[in-house]
């Protein structure tokens, strides 16, 4: 407890002051003496984060793991080959203790405490006065967690949860925005101003050009935005490939952006699951993109992408699979290219590597495919119901080549003809694979001269795709998740 006096009325408030295990503190080791007793695994994981903080570092053992050797090798490290002893942490400022004799690690906690030297007996917080965090580094921006010692199991955990969560830019926007502090402040004089205006370039594009490696050009545009003392509200694009339908096979990338865009365009094949990880309050577009009925043309969808941008927006165009294959989203960016609106481009799992993948049916294999094609079933819409799939089909009729064709149900019955008729045998393997990589996945094993029936009795829906050849005969075999 402490009394703080109130000015106001000249009494007093008591204040209750929750204490702190550990006080978190960052320190520069940089060319700084630093010592570490012991020579086993546990001491090479502490010399590890000891040389990456640039510290010179000595280690004191009789004996050394064949890493440290390698180190002392190198000229990374210095070598003591002996016990410890009391004058071996003159001059120190930090010293770990790391061997497997408790009696040793307790010995260096007294020698340092009485020398008042910082000092860590690993794994023995009674004998610690720090303790080495679990650590995200993203340098210059840095984030420890501590669990005080008692359960460093949940420190990790929690580590590997915002490692997932905080892009590798940031540290690169970190670095950019401390090179830019003196001139910001120069410029933006008053600290209230500048606190809302860097509040503005976090919220705005220039985070997401840093992450998409578009380095050279958010600096530009941070040095410019300084200079004008405000960010100026740009809307932006970006293409986002959902993949097969799994929600955990999103990229960590699309996962953020989902979670940021104001405004979300998606169509058939995006999985009900996937849009749950969307914004809650973004608006949400369904543009169709089902086969011969589309919610909107092309032609309005790349036009709408552009006009919500020209608002100021962040739209996401949600695509079920990888937004370059069979996604058109060469079309929309090329729109956006021609009306100068930002955009960037995520790749997902295609639906060929998910299905495959999920239904134990390598694409390729030396023994029964050296190659593989992907082609769409899904013809051009005409005026005419008449026109048919025209596809190069003598090139398709390889038996040492796996086809694979996107959106083909429809055309299963056409697409089997053709290759039968152009020198594909009838008993070639095919596998129709139906909401791939989602737990309402279905596999359906078929020939091509049986597929148009297999796919009617088996009442196939899209999403589906047709893997033909040889490599189908593995999916007995290999069929993971039976």
């Amino acid at each position: 407890m402490r009394k703080v006096a109130n000015p106001s009325d000249n009494s007093h408030l008591t204040v209750q002051v929750k204490p702190m295990d550990y006080f978190p503190l960052f320190i520069n080791l940089k060319q700084q003496p630093c010592m570490i007793v012991g020579g086993g695994e546990i001491a090479v994981r502490k010399l590890r984060l000891l040389a990456s903080a640039g510290a010179d570092i000595t280690v004191v053992a009789p004996e050394l793991c064949n890493e440290m050797r390698e180190m002392v090798k190198h000229g990374k490290v210095h070598w003591r080959p002996a016990e410890f002893s009391l004058s071996h942490i003159a001059g120190q400022r930090l010293v770990i203790a790391a061997t497997d004799h408790a009696s040793v690690n307790q010995a260096v906690f007294a020698a340092c405490e009485a020398a008042g030297i910082l000092v860590n007996s690993v794994d023995d917080p009674a004998h610690s006065r720090f303790i080495t965090p679990a650590i995200v580094d993203r340098s210059p921006l840095t984030i420890a967690l501590s669990t005080g010692g008692g359960v460093p199991v949940l420190a990790r955990h929690l580590r590997s949860q915002l490692e997932a969560l905080i892009p590798h830019g940031w540290g690169e926007l970190a670095k950019m925005g401390s090179q830019l502090r003196t001139l910001a402040k120069e410029k933006i004089p008053d600290p209230a101003s500048r606190r809302e205006f860097w509040e503005n370039v976090l919220a705005g594009p220039i985070p997401d050009q840093v992450f998409s490696g578009q380095i050279e050009t958010a600096r530009i545009a941070l040095e410019d935005a300084i200079n004008k003392g405000s960010v100026p509200i740009q809307g932006a694009v970006y293409l986002v490939g959902s993949g097969p339908g799994n929600p955990d096979l999103l990229t960590f990338r699309a996962l953020r952006l989902m979670q940021q865009a104001d405004v979300v365009l998606y169509d058939n094949l995006v999985s009900a699951e996937i849009m749950e990880l969307v914004r809650r309050d973004a608006e949400r577009i369904y543009v169709g993109k089902k086969s011969n009925n589309h919610a909107l043309p092309q032609e309005e969808i790349n036009l709408l992408l552009v006009r919500l941008a020209q608002e100021g927006k962040k739209v996401l165009r949600l695509k079920g699979g990888d937004p370059f294959i069979f996604g058109r989203g060469g079309e929309e960016i090329a729109e956006l290219a021609a009306a100068q609106i930002p955009f960037e481009v995520v790749p997902g799992i295609t639906s060929a590597a998910g299905a495959s993948c999920y239904a134990g049916i390598p694409l390729t294999h030396r023994d029964y495919a050296q190659s593989v094609t992907f082609v769409t079933g899904h013809r051009r819409a005409t005026d005419s119901d008449a026109d048919k799939l025209e596809l190069d089909w003598p090139r398709l009729v390889n038996p040492n080549e796996t086809v694979v064709v996107y959106m083909g149900v429809a055309q299963a019955g056409y697409i089997a003809e053709q290759l039968i008729k152009h020198g594909r045998a009838g008993n070639t393997p095919v596998a129709v694979i139906e909401r791939a990589t989602t737990a309402q996945q279905r596999v359906v094993i078929a020939e091509l001269s049986t597929l148009a029936q297999t796919v009617r009795d088996s009442h196939i829906k899209p999403p589906a795709l047709l893997i033909i050849g040889d490599v189908v005969k593995l999916h007995e075999q290999l069929n993971w998740r039976q």
